[in-house]
């Protein structure tokens, strides 16, 4: 019998990484097939460690889930190091994993490589024609560059080498060893720190940045490791038949948006906090509306399992254990 294929999970200490471990082990992959190293062993934007680490372990498919990421804040404070970084990262480990006879790879991007104006829900093929919201440019122009190195890479190697690098677009996750970080976190952490801490410190009110009236669409990230299996398990006909050659990246979302408003309301019940929620209108909105259109994927026959206030009830527990952890 073969054995099963030793897989390199990138970025296995964050949310998604480690949502992909879980759900690997969760379905009989055994311990010892599943490659990790923290960022103190393994730096993935050094290319001399990282073309050492692939030729020593010699993986047979890799999850590429490591990145930098932030909030609107944290996008707009280090726009170098979200661009640099995050290119680094992913041009290192795809050409190592190229280089050291990697068949497989699935990169993973994120909702903002679509236009800031795209028509809604955000399709495939909406990528590269239009300008990006300004505030995380520099992430998605990286994101974008991650995915255009997969294609390439097919296109180059595909037919000689056996090159199949995938990419999946996740709309915004949220769940279990999310960043809880007051600043430099996505919106639904940074809302149950804030409703957390003032339930706690018994504060009147809470104000959250922007209007309230955009709208956005969560996914939990077991979900969305299990929409990375699945990508990655398709067979290569299977999914040529769904994508195009430039535009093979595949969406991953939930179905279904929500204004923030209405978030930060279910997040307030959640928490327990019975204080007012306010809004900031001179703080930035971001992008109207982000509603992806994963009929690509649900025609695959992927779809997304936990319901969004389910979702959140778990995140507010995991919340609350990192706290424990923490102090």
């Amino acid at each position: 019998m073969n054995a099963p294929p030793k897989i390199y999970v990138a970025g296995h200490r964050g949310m998604v990484g480690s949502a992909i471990v879980r759900y690997l082990l969760a379905h009989g992959h055994p311990t010892e097939r599943i490659v990790t190293r923290t960022h103190a062993e393994l730096d993935l934007t050094n290319q001399l460690a990282v073309q050492a680490f692939f030729a020593t372990e010699q993986p047979d498919q890799v999850y590429l889930a490591a990145a930098k990421v932030g909030g609107i804040h944290a996008n707009n404070t280090y726009p170098a190091e979200f661009i640099y970084d995050n290119l680094m990262m992913e041009s290192n480990v795809i050409d190592a994993a190229f280089r050291n006879g990697v068949k497989k790879l699935l990169f993973l991007g994120s909702s903002c490589i679509y236009p800031k104006l795209a028509a809604q829900p955000m399709r495939e093929d909406a990528l590269l024609t239009g300008r990006l919201e300004a505030t995380n440019e520099p992430y998605a122009i990286a994101k974008i560059a991650g995915i255009k190195l997969c294609e390439s890479y097919n296109r180059q190697y595909g037919a000689t080498h056996g090159v199949d690098y995938r990419s999946a677009m996740p709309t915004n996750l949220y769940g279990p060893n999310d960043n809880y970080h007051p600043e430099n976190s996505h919106v639904i952490p940074g809302l149950i720190r804030r409703f957390h801490e003032a339930k706690v410190n018994q504060d009147q009110r809470v104000t959250i940045w922007g209007t309230g009236s955009p709208r956005r669409e969560f996914l939990y990230v077991d979900d969305m490791a299990a929409a990375c299996i699945h990508i990655m398990s398709l067979e290569k006909t299977l999914y040529d038949q769904h994508t195009q050659h430039m535009i093979s990246h595949i969406n991953v979302g939930y179905g279904q948006d929500i204004t923030i408003s209405d978030l930060a309301k279910i997040i307030r019940e959640i928490t327990g906090y019975q204080g007012e929620i306010t809004f900031d209108p001179s703080k930035p909105d971001g992008a109207p509306r982000k509603l992806m259109d994963s009929s690509r994927l649900n025609a695959l026959g992927w779809q997304a399992n936990i319901g969004l206030e389910v979702g959140l009830k778990i995140a507010y527990e995991d919340f609350l254990e990192h706290q424990r952890i923490q102090f």
